[in-house]
Formats: C-alpha cells, sequence, structure tokens
C-alpha cells in the first residue's frame, strides 16, 4: 500500500522502493556547488532531455525560492541526491541557484570574544 501522495516510490510497510542512487544514476557528486543553504527557483524554461519523475517533483517545489535542504525533506531523499537532481535542473537552465548571504565573519576576532565574554559572565 503506497502512502498518500507518494506514488510507486514509498510504501507503508516497506519504505522506499527505490534505492536512492537510482534516482541519481549512480551519480553521488553534483556537477553545480550547492549549500544546504542554497536558494533554488525555476526559471520557467522547458528542460530539454530525459528527467526522471523526481527532477519534475523537485522544480514543482522550486516555484517560489526555496533552500536546497528543504527540497530534499519534500522530496525524502538524501541531500547527496537532492542536489545531483537540482544541479541537472541547474544546468539545463530549469532552476537557478543563489548561494547563502552571510553578513558576518563568523571568525571575526571581535565577534568571538564577545562571544568568550557572554560565556564567561554566564559561569
Amino acid at each position: 500500500m503506497t502512502a498518500a501522495g507518494d506514488g510507486p516510490w514509498l510504501d507503508d510497510a516497506a519504505g522506499r522502493l527505490v534505492r536512492p542512487f537510482t534516482i541519481s544514476d549512480g551519480r553521488t557528486r553534483p556537477t553545480v556547488a550547492l549549500d544546504l543553504l542554497s536558494q533554488v527557483r525555476a526559471t520557467g524554461a522547458t528542460p530539454l532531455g530525459h528527467l526522471g519523475p523526481e527532477h519534475a517533483q523537485a522544480l514543482d517545489l522550486c516555484r517560489a525560492p526555496v533552500p536546497v535542504a528543504e527540497v530534499a525533506a519534500h522530496l525524502r531523499l538524501p541531500v547527496a541526491v537532492t542536489k545531483v537532481l537540482l544541479a541537472d535542473l541547474v544546468e539545463c537552465g530549469a532552476l537557478t541557484d543563489k548561494p547563502p548571504a552571510f553578513h558576518h565573519n563568523p571568525t571575526d576576532r571581535a565577534l568571538l570574544e564577545a562571544v568568550l565574554d557572554g560565556l564567561r559572565r554566564q559561569l
């Protein structure tokens, strides 16, 4: 018996019926550098070539900007597999990606000293 909305890929009793590495054709590394917090968004362009049902599901999830980690969670796939699928879509022009923006330097000495001072006050 399949779970509602999951189609033939998930079964209530057995779990995932298709191994994740088969979804990415055995590929484990994306061709585009994607971070967990990278935002991906559909461009509206129709992808050329053969793409699997997971590609279509990922593309549907990306109608608005969404982080890579969230796409993986919705697809119920490992992040590594999701990154490969999303990289395929970026390469064919169906998705755009934007790396996360960090507004501070995590190794800034003043910031680290402020954190240390705060921790000392707590002790």
